[in-house]
């Protein structure tokens, strides 16, 4: 995160999230709503008050603070946070082809994050590539799931994925790989 100039501003934003009432989260925005006028081009704050927003249901003001947010320069953890939450805000306000855009750039930058995966999926899906969703689902399975059981299978369940992403691309291929 670039510098924002005092420790505590960070501090009072770890505060404010920390109290939060996922149930309501008017104080939430009525506490960040003064630090984002008093810092209206520092990175993370217009993401915690769009972050707000989201939870509260109101996804296009979300959307608005998530763009603020990724135009000031967000970096490292909070940018990958910052584009799961966006492109989901967007493929629930019906902006399918923006979300996917979003996971697409988000996964060029972070392609070993589960959570972009999952949420990329359901952007997938949610476009009707369904073949694409569900290769993206088993590969974060196959590569983040460890467990003896799981294990044995995961060379099938890649191939399953393999397979799956091929069917997306080519929607006639020669069939499942051997093994699956």
């Amino acid at each position: 995160m670039p510098d924002t100039g005092s420790t505590t501003l960070d501090d009072e934003l770890d505060r404010i999230f920390a109290a939060r009432d996922r149930n309501n989260m008017q104080p939430t925005i009525e506490a960040l709503l003064p630090i984002a006028h008093e810092h209206p081009a520092i990175p993370r704050v217009l993401y915690e008050v769009g972050g707000a927003y989201d939870t509260a249901g109101q996804e296009r003001t979300a959307a608005c603070y998530y763009e603020r947010a990724l135009q000031a320069g967000l970096s490292d953890d909070e940018l990958r946070r910052c584009y799961v939450q966006y492109g989901s805000t967007l493929r629930n306000l019906g902006e399918l082809a923006g979300s996917a855009a979003v996971f697409e750039r988000a996964r060029a930058q972070f392609p070993d994050s589960p959570s972009l995966a999952v949420f990329e999926a359901i952007s997938l899906h949610a476009c009707g590539r369904l073949d694409a969703a569900v290769a993206a689902l088993l590969e974060v399975v196959a590569a983040g799931v460890q467990t003896p059981d799981l294990d044995r299978y995961k060379p099938a369940i890649r191939g399953n994925a393999s397979y799956l992403k091929s069917l997306a691309e080519d929607p006639h291929p020669e069939g499942p790989p051997e093994g699956s």
